[in-house]
Order: structure tokens, then C-alpha cells, then sequence
């Protein structure tokens, strides 16, 4: 298996970075790398890579931890000061010939809940936004409708397994150096169901559940955002022996928007100006998630000035109200003029005091001279 890159490599920060440099680099790559817009044969992979390291380093807890351990976190695999699923390189089978396995033993007909499943769905940005209703379809097992789960041909009888008793597991006789051992295992005759089908189901072939390709209708609440997970209780596979089915999660994943970016629940934009506007003022015209919008440019405004649009963003998730919407102007310089546009320009640097790039020195003779330290 491959050995995990750095999560600060992984998204070009240093391991001083701030909030708002890891969350402004998990916006570029997230749309770099987005398998809707990167049709590169590792863009998803990578995708998946950049928010594996985001979902660390954007929560102070999680980032605290992997900066003192790494990858591997001692907190992980354990419970309550114990060992979780631990693997002790096959004492397992020794612990199981001295004690039994444990002395526990599992009923083999009790109920069993069922798996659970995960979808990931590809929606729009307005779709997150406002919401959207939509039919899935997944496979998923369940129990079976002839046989009704119990893997027999209707109409005939399901025996008691002759080797176990029904109890599901088998006791081996062992002798050791240490005396008469018992060893309990898992009964090969019934697989540990306890019980044995004589005529098969002809349509589960004796497995008591099948395959089948179910449609699911998904409302997807305004306001979501990429990688949100939504819970559907009951939609996963069907339980064994009148189990409770399990869980169908939800993974959404939101397509960029060529004009619009979010940012939690506010949306950015950036709008060009001429250089006309920006000097004398103007009232221009901005589009937002829902309609268009007047908004007033003072004169004076320089570039790179952001304007708010108050409630102009995205519905919360959970609350009342919405965002704002950050409109980021931009002036543009003309890379065409006309010579009558070129002499008004140089009337108007003569009239501000200012020397045109005509006779003044050039910026790379300046900037010689600047290295020179003269």
C-alpha cells in the first residue's frame, strides 16, 4: 500500500499556514482537481486526496493530532483505554483453544441488521443552493420473496443442523501438553446458521436474499454543500432474520460555477470595470443566485475592492436567513486603443502632472538602476 503523501504537501501550504490559507488552497485544487472538470485519469484520486487533507487541517482537533502524530494517530483503533479490532498475528487461535473462544457463543438465528450502503451523487451549484428532488437507482440486497429469507423452497422444511444442535458452532476435542482442550468453531455443516435447507430456493439458490436494482426518491435540502453526506434510515441492504435494514448515505459532490464561488454559506464574484467607471462612478448591473441587481461604484474605486450584497447568498443549512454576496471589481485596462484615445490619455497625465511612458525612463531601466542601489 501506498505510504500517504503529507497533508500539507498535499495541498501546497506550510505547517504554520492560517485557516483561511488552507481553506483559499482547498478551493483552487477542489476545482482543479474536480472529476466534473478534470477529466484526467487521477483527477479523482487526487481530488479525493486534497479533501482527505483539508477534512484533517481545517479542524483544530484533528489538525493538533496528525501534527503531533502524523498519520498514524494513537487515539485511532482504540476505545474506552482498550483494544479495538486489534490483530495479534494468529494467538487468536490459541486463545480460542484455551478458553473456547471466549465462552461466548452467537446465536445463529438471532436478528442481524443489515448493511450499510453509500452513493455519491453529482449535483449543480444552484441544485446545492435551493435545493433539488431527484430518483436514484442502487443495487442493493435484499431479502428474498419467494423463500422470504429463509433459503428453502416454499413448502418444504428448513432441518435443525444434526452436527451443532442449532447452536451454529462445532466443539473440537483437542489434546495438548497442557491436557484435554475444547475448541469451538464455526459448524461446517451449516455454516453456522444452524440450520440446514434440503430443497433450495430456486430463485436465491438457498441464500435468502437477492440482488436487486431499487429506485429511491432524494430530496436534497437548499443548502448543502460539497461532500455533505445525507442519512436515509432503512434504505440500505435487508437484514438477516428479520434484522433491521441498514443505512443508505448520501455523498454529494457540487459541480464548480463558472461565475460563482462559495465560501460556507457566502457567495464571491468578481465583476470588471473600464477604468471610466472606476474613476468617475457608475451604476452597474450584478447578476446573483436568484435575479439582477443595481449596485452603486463610487467614484475613485480602485481594483481589487469588494462590495457586499447583503442576504444575497446561501440559505443556511441549519438556521434562518442566508448569506451575503462579495462582489470583488476589477479594472480592466484596454489592450487596444485608438491614437484619438491614446492623445486624450496623454492630455489627461499632463493634466493630473503625470509624465507619459514616452519620456520617462522605462520601468526595466528603472529597475536596473534600482538593482545598482542607485
Amino acid at each position: 500500500m501506498a505510504e500517504k503523501r503529507d497533508y500539507y504537501e498535499v495541498l501546497g501550504v506550510s505547517k504554520s499556514a492560517s485557516d483561511d490559507e488552507i481553506k483559499k488552497a482547498y478551493r483552487k485544487l477542489a476545482r482543479q482537481y474536480h472529476p466534473d472538470v478534470n477529466k484526467a485519469p487521477d483527477a479523482e484520486a487526487k481530488f479525493k486526496e486534497v479533501k482527505e487533507a483539508y477534512d484533517v487541517l481545517s479542524d483544530s482537533q484533528k489538525r493538533a493530532r496528525y501534527d503531533q502524530y502524523g498519520h498514524i494517530d494513537p487515539n485511532q483503533g482504540m476505545g474506552g483505554g482498550g483494544f479495538s479490532g486489534a490483530d495479534f498475528g494468529g494467538f487468536g487461535d490459541i486463545f480460542d483453544m484455551f478458553f473456547g473462544g471466549g465462552g461466548r457463543t452467537r446465536d445463529p438465528n438471532a436478528p442481524e441488521r443489515g448493511n450499510d450502503l453509500q452513493y455519491n451523487m453529482t449535483i449543480e451549484f444552484k441544485e446545492a443552493v435551493f435545493g433539488v428532488e431527484k430518483d436514484i437507482t442502487i443495487p442493493r440486497t435484499e431479502n428474498c420473496d419467494v423463500c422470504h429469507g429463509s433459503g428453502a423452497k416454499p413448502g418444504s422444511q428448513v432441518h435443525t443442523c444434526s452436527v451443532c444442535h442449532g447452536s451454529g458452532q462445532q466443539e473440537v476435542v483437542q489434546n495438548t501438553p497442557f491436557g484435554r482442550m475444547v475448541n469451538r468453531r464455526t459448524c461446517n455443516n451449516c455454516g453456522g446458521t444452524g440450520k440446514v435447507v434440503k430443497e433450495k430456493c430456486t430463485t436465491c439458490h438457498g441464500q435468502g436474499r437477492v440482488k436487486k436494482q431499487r429506485k429511491i426518491h432524494v430530496r436534497i435540502p437548499a443548502g448543502v454543500d460539497d461532500g455533505a453526506q445525507l442519512r436515509m434510515s432503512g434504505e440500505g441492504e435487508g437484514g438477516l432474520r428479520g434484522g433491521p435494514a441498514g443505512d443508505l448515505y448520501i455523498v454529494i459532490r457540487v459541480k464548480p460555477h463558472e461565475f460563482f464561488e462559495r465560501e460556507g454559506d457566502d457567495i464571491y464574484c468578481e465583476v470588471p470595470l473600464t477604468f471610466a467607471q472606476a474613476a468617475l462612478g457608475d451604476e452597474i448591473e450584478i447578476p446573483t443566485l436568484t435575479e439582477r441587481v443595481k449596485l452603486k461604484i463610487p467614484a475613485g474605486t480602485q481594483t481589487g475592492t469588494y462590495f457586499r450584497l447583503k442576504n444575497k447568498g446561501v440559505p443556511r443549512l441549519r438556521g434562518v436567513g442566508q448569506g451575503d454576496q462579495h462582489v470583488k471589481v476589477v479594472v480592466v485596462t484596454p489592450s487596444k486603443l485608438s491614437e484619438e484615445q491614446k492623445e486624450l490619455l496623454r492630455q489627461f497625465a499632463a493634466l493630473d502632472g503625470e509624465q507619459t511612458h514616452e519620456n520617462e525612463q522605462s520601468l526595466f531601466d528603472r529597475l536596473k538602476r534600482a538593482f545598482r542601489g542607485e
